[in-house]
């Protein structure tokens, strides 16, 4: 099977792997979708902190599949069932795996991080991630290419949580990359009255306000500060969420909350870019809520499988191009690139009927000055 394998100080290549064997507590999913994130791109660029130089794995951990073949000690999960695979998996022992976060154990692991993931036509699934219940049935009803943003979803469930949205809040959102969008799509359906985009791509930005953005702003050579001051009558903003890795964009937005509004940091920066300077005058004065978020947990990857099942969060939106498990090389060309949004691999069944690679009309030439992806 054909796999887009990185190898930390070496970089990506495409080429064939083994169909990984299992034990006899662990499974054998076929992969039916699987998208390309943000985080994929980094690691191709700059590699991970948990990777090892010289250790290879396969990249991807946004997916969805059929259970292949499971050993005989595990219980519940039929062959031929439908699934998805929360990606992040804890030691099991320590007080944030005890409280079901994953995703904040110190010791966590995760498909396409530090071990081998989706972006290829078969997935081994250990018996941690089965015992810790990533492993989630699916309704027979939803797209594997619309379940395959679950994760990147649950990221946004995460997010929008700490970040206290309340119904009738105005949120403002930087960053109209596929994780903005998602941010939008379910804000607007959590109660937010109002939400705001701003994005330095103006054809994201037209996207955005069919999905929904209530205003949407192009910050080259204008200020951002002066048009939500516009758009707010002055008031500012309750919640921002920041999707785009920009020290510059983190100490602006603090400036655009209104009293007693939450700041969300929602994208990392790059290291060596974390001492932001923020007024923290107007965080006392205002009672402000600065908070962060990072990945999700298994409940949090189970409540956004719920929005996209309901198709109260239509997350196909934003799938601009879909290409089969075996043209993967294709595929990263083109979410390397930063063309088009979210970039999703499928199985032959999956694939668009008209034989185009794309789902919508979206031009993979960048419309005004090109922003960082989110």
């Amino acid at each position: 099977m054909i796999a887009a394998k990185y190898t930390q100080g070496r970089g990506l290549e495409f080429g064939e792997t083994p169909i990984p064997d299992i034990a006899d507590d662990e499974m054998l999913i076929r992969v039916e979708a699987t998208s390309i994130c943000g985080t994929d791109a980094k690691i191709v660029r700059s590699g991970h902190r948990k990777l090892r130089i010289g250790q290879t794995i396969i990249l991807g951990h946004e997916f969805v599949g059929t259970i292949e073949k499971v050993g005989s000690h595990v219980r519940h999960h039929p062959v031929g069932s439908l699934v998805g695979v929360a990606p992040n998996i804890g030691c099991g022992r320590c007080e944030m795996c005890g409280r079901g976060l994953m995703n904040m154990c110190p010791e966590y692991s995760a498909f396409g991080i530090d071990r081998d993931g989706s972006h290829t036509e078969f997935i081994r699934i250990s018996a941690d991630a089965i015992a810790q219940g990533n492993v989630i049935p699916l309704s027979p009803d939803v797209s594997p290419l619309e379940a395959a943003l679950a994760e990147p979803l649950s990221c946004v469930v995460n997010g929008l949580r700490v970040a206290g949205l309340e119904v009738g809040d105005v949120v403002l959102i930087y960053g109209a990359g596929p994780m903005g969008m998602l941010n939008l799509l379910l804000a607007l359906v959590s109660g937010a009255s109002r939400v705001l985009m701003v994005d330095p791509n103006a054809q994201r930005l037209e996207l955005a306000r069919t999905l929904g953005a209530s205003a949407v702003h192009y910050p080259v050579g204008n200020s951002t500060k002066e048009w939500v001051a516009q758009e707010t009558r002055g008031r500012g903003v309750d919640i921002v969420i920041t999707a785009v890795p920009l020290p510059q964009v983190q100490q602006e937005a603090v400036e655009l909350l209104a009293p007693f509004g939450r700041l969300c940091l929602f994208a990392g920066l790059a290291r060596g870019e974390s001492a932001v300077p923020i007024d923290t005058n107007a965080i006392h004065y205002k009672n402000l809520i600065v908070t962060g978020m990072t990945g999700g947990s298994p409940q949090d990857y189970r409540t956004a499988l719920k929005f996209i099942e309901s198709r109260r969060v239509a997350v196909e939106a934003i799938i601009t191009h879909v290409f089969p498990l075996n043209d993967v090389a294709k595929a990263y060309d083109i979410a390397l690139s930063g063309r088009g949004l979210k970039v999703v691999m499928a199985a032959e069944q999956w694939l668009p009927r008209n034989g185009s690679n794309k789902k919508q009309k979206f031009s993979d030439q960048q419309s005004g000055q090109k922003g960082p992806q989110s």
